[in-house]
């Protein structure tokens, strides 16, 4: 209904747990490694807790994706079952031709042996994973922990992990209960967001369904975390009531109001917020990634503009023309390569500054440290001419066939951008500041400055960054857009070519335009090896990333300083 009044190409918050909208929170990591290193050990149990709605069977699909294709899984959603139809279900998942007595426990145990010892012959894995495991019968749990007995001399057969509600702790603390926790190898308790990664999961999950700018306000994204507790579930619920909510009033941004509107209508009555709140304090890094994009600039974006092209642009910034150009024709696969004239490259940057503290620098360049001049800067590293005080910066560089991304990151994925970009920085003044980062390497980093070089320590750049950066970078395919599974679209046969030249193999079902299971497999692993969010989409990062792999860029790179 609101999806098109957006620009955005499907609901960004249902609650069907989807793994390309999975937002890899510290937790949620720790999580998944902790489910990782349970099927990659092989042995005893796994135990996953979390609250309703802190994403834990969205992790699972997660895990389900990144598993093996030597392993073979069992998953059961619903546990309410007696031992006998619990084994049924196990053999079924497996796909075991069950005995002729269904009903004899010791005929499916047997059963089950056998295909294991098959399993475990061919070099294959097999997992169980049972899901709403709070849910499992005292007698049925029984059951689960007799079959870890199925072994051999040297390992045990079959993987378990169990998925539930905190009860499942409770459950699993009793006295009866514990010949079956001693075997939990890896225990682990998922918790909500906090205020600073509920504003990143909601900005995440605008990106993937395609958003332009900024939908929600930063005050509504404070006030969505506010009320929602931080529960993912929850997030989803209240944001996707407040997207209505400003469809129906015509407004093209959520507003706090509208978010508590629509947690008035989620809780009913006079409920403001739901359990599981975390403490509510606030650390300079949240408050630095409320303010970062409205610093760029400082100017707003038409109100009216026509939904354009998907890209990530700072807040501020003038999102591009409702009618871009029309894309080149797509090049063939043999003109991937191809670079178009633009700036000299160089790898080495050349600086004879002596190493300086990063404190200093910003005390005493601070009145050349506005993003004006910071633009000015990074446009003229592509050769640009930045004309101050007529047009904001980012549609200067759209006019050159430049585009701005605005990211929030870790230096490791500026490194592997390997461009230019302006930092964010906070002075020992308390003051922001706005420099463009030209070098890096492990130890130092290279701050140009209007004409000047400042050559810094790398590790200080964490003690006045919190992570809020913009590149410039020019697409390939002549205007900015995304690209999402199940697509059809003619420059996707860019991304067929790009990944063949990338890893030098044949281009799967080269001549089609169709974004289909096996393309969205090998983005996932370009993803996966360029250390990308991996969600299967074609966005602004990973088409950056593939241009970068490909040479195919005349572009300033990211310098190695010495």
């Amino acid at each position: 209904m609101y999806t098109s009044f957006f620009g955005l190409n499907e609901k960004p918050f249902s609650i069907t747990p989807d793994p390309r909208y999975l937002f890899m929170s510290e937790r949620h990591t720790e999580g998944l490694a902790h489910l990782l290193y349970g099927v990659n050990e092989s042995g005893g149990f796994i135990q996953l807790t979390g609250e309703v709605g802190t994403g834990k069977t969205t992790l699972v699909r997660s895990l389900l994706q990144q598993l093996p294709d030597s392993a073979d899984v069992a998953l059961i959603l619903n546990p309410q079952l007696s031992r006998t139809e619990f084994l049924n279900a196990i053999c079924e998942e497996l796909g075991i031709a069950l005995p002729k007595q269904r009903d004899s426990i010791k005929a499916l145990t047997t059963a089950l042996n056998a295909f294991l010892l098959g399993n475990h012959g061919r070099g294959r894995r097999t997992i169980l994973i049972v899901d709403e495991a709070q849910n499992l019968r005292v007698d049925v749990l029984e059951q689960v922990r007799l079959l870890t007995n199925l072994e051999t001399t040297k390992q045990k057969l079959l993987q378990i992990i169990l998925i539930g509600q905190p009860e499942l702790r409770d459950l699993l603390a009793r006295n009866d209960m514990r010949q079956l926790a001693q075997r939990i190898t890896g225990r682990y308790h998922l918790e909500p967001l906090n205020r600073e990664e509920t504003i990143e999961y909601v900005d995440h999950r605008l990106r993937v369904a395609g958003a332009v700018g900024e939908i929600f306000t930063g005050p509504a994204k404070r006030d969505l975390y506010r009320r929602s507790g931080g529960v993912p579930r929850m997030i989803n619920v209240i944001a996707d009531r407040a997207l209505l909510g400003a469809f129906t009033r015509d407004s093209r941004t959520v507003t706090p109001a509208l978010v508590s509107g629509a947690a008035g209508e989620v809780y009913g009555g006079g409920h403001r917020r739901r359990g599981w709140q975390r403490p509510a304090w606030i650390g300079a890094t949240v408050a630095l990634a409320i303010v970062a994009g409205a610093w760029f600039l400082n100017q707003g974006r038409a109100p009216d503009a026509a939904p354009p092209v998907a890209t990530v642009t700072p807040p501020s910034a003038t999102l591009p023309d409702p009618a871009p150009p029309a894309a080149e024709p797509i090049p063939a696969p043999t003109e991937v390569l191809r670079a178009p004239a633009g700036p000299v490259l160089t790898d080495e940057l050349q600086t004879d500054e002596p190493l300086v503290a990063l404190g200093a620098v910003l005390t005493a360049n601070a009145e050349r440290t506005s993003t004006d001049r910071a633009f000015q800067t990074l446009l003229g590293l592509w050769n640009v001419k930045y004309e101050r005080g007529t047009k904001q910066a980012c549609k200067q560089a759209e006019s050159n066939q430049l585009y701005c991304l605005f990211q929030r990151g870790s230096l490791s994925q500026v490194r592997g951008l390997d461009r230019p970009v302006i930092l964010t920085l906070r002075g020992d003044d308390g003051l922001q500041h706005q420099v463009v980062l030209s070098g890096l390497s492990d130890e130092n980093a290279v701050l140009t400055i209007g004409k000047d070089q400042h050559r810094v320590p790398t590790a200080q750049l964490n003690d006045y960054w919190f992570g809020e950066y913009l590149l410039l970078w020019r697409p390939q395919i002549g205007v900015v857009k995304s690209f999402f599974p199940g697509m059809r679209d003619p420059d996707v046969l860019w991304i067929r070519a790009s990944l063949n030249a990338i890893h030098g193999t044949p281009v799967v079902a080269e001549d089609s335009d169709l974004f289909d299971e096996s393309l969205e497999a090998q983005v996932r692993e370009y993803q996966k090896e360029r250390r990308l969010t991996v969600d299967g989409l074609v966005g602004q990062q990973t088409q950056i990333a593939m241009n970068t792999d490909l040479g195919a860029e005349n572009r300033p790179r990211l310098a190695r300083a010495n």
